[in-house]
């Protein structure tokens, strides 16, 4: 099954530097191990191919149901030195909510998750 995160899940990022920082939240305890599994670094990496020019690092927060994400060389240099409309990075959350996870068929019904046409 196709999930679109933006049905699982809500997000927050900003800058700093030149690194995006995005936190992704399970709107529900149960899907929590849904974007542990399935929104990966190298996931993650690949949604932002060409928008970002470092690496991905990624944090588990269970407590908060949460993923971090560190963007490297995503801002050109950071809000003080980019030319880019977004400089702090706050629309990468946006992006990374776009982000579609193919979830097998059973596991996604299990957890209840919304299909994404």
């Amino acid at each position: 099954m196709r999930v679109r995160l933006l049905d699982i899940a809500h997000a927050r990022s900003g800058d700093k530097g030149d690194t995006a920082n995005v936190g992704v939240i399970a709107l529900k305890p149960e899907w929590y191990a849904v974007l542990d599994k399935y929104v990966t670094k190298d996931a993650v990496a690949k949604h932002f191919t060409g928008h970002i020019t470092g690496d991905v690092v990624r944090f588990e927060l269970p407590n908060l149901m949460a993923l971090n994400f560190l963007l490297h060389g995503a801002l050109d240099g950071g809000g003080t030195l980019s030319l880019k409309t977004d400089a702090q990075g706050k629309v990468f959350s946006t992006a990374l909510l776009r982000m579609v996870i193919d979830v097998p068929d059973a596991e996604a019904t299990a957890a209840g998750l919304p299909a994404f046409a």
